[in-house]
């Protein structure tokens, strides 16, 4: 693919691998290198657009999460998967922001949802979660909610503990 052959020549050590499967191609990157690589993806190959960030939470493996920078070039009508693998305890990801601003909110998002941390990121804060939540909601060891579904067969049990209001 003519796309990868570029990136590896420009970009050498900051492509560890790629993987293609479907026909979507994804190249890893060290966290270290991401904002360069995109730097470049964009300035040099024509991705004019990120439509997405998003997180993976491969746990119990290490590197436990995996960041995912899909981007578009409009021209070329060519997709781009950018994969950061990271652990608790590794440097924060630098932020994308400076190369797509539109990264801001999505890099809030991972953020709040995985607790994954972005270096130089400008409102680097909660987005969906109160500012005083405890925990990350899509990590997989995050403990579960849990509320009996009331049936005709246990309403009574269930209906004496609902908050009703009080008289």
């Amino acid at each position: 693919m003519e796309l990868i052959e570029k990136l590896q020549a420009a970009l050498g050590d900051a492509i560890e691998k790629v993987e293609t499967f479907r026909g979507e191609t994804t190249v890893f990157v060290p966290a270290a290198k991401i904002a360069d690589v995109c730097r470049y993806c964009r300035d040099e190959l024509g991705f004019n657009y990120m439509s997405d960030i998003s997180g993976l939470d491969y746990y119990p493996a290490e590197p436990r999460f995996g960041i995912n920078y899909h981007i578009l070039s409009m021209t070329y009508n060519k997709r781009l998967r950018l994969r950061v693998m990271w652990s608790d305890g590794d440097e924060p990801v630098p932020s994308v922001t400076g190369v797509w601003p539109s990264a801001n909110w999505f890099e809030r998002e991972t953020f709040d949802m995985f607790g994954i941390p972005f270096a130089g990121h400008p409102d680097l804060r909660r987005i969906l979660m109160a500012a005083d939540w405890e925990g990350h909601p899509l990590r997989r060891d995050y403990p579960l909610g849990y509320e009996t579904v009331q049936f005709s067969f246990n309403f009574d049990e269930v209906n004496k503990h609902k908050p009703y209001a009080k008289k």
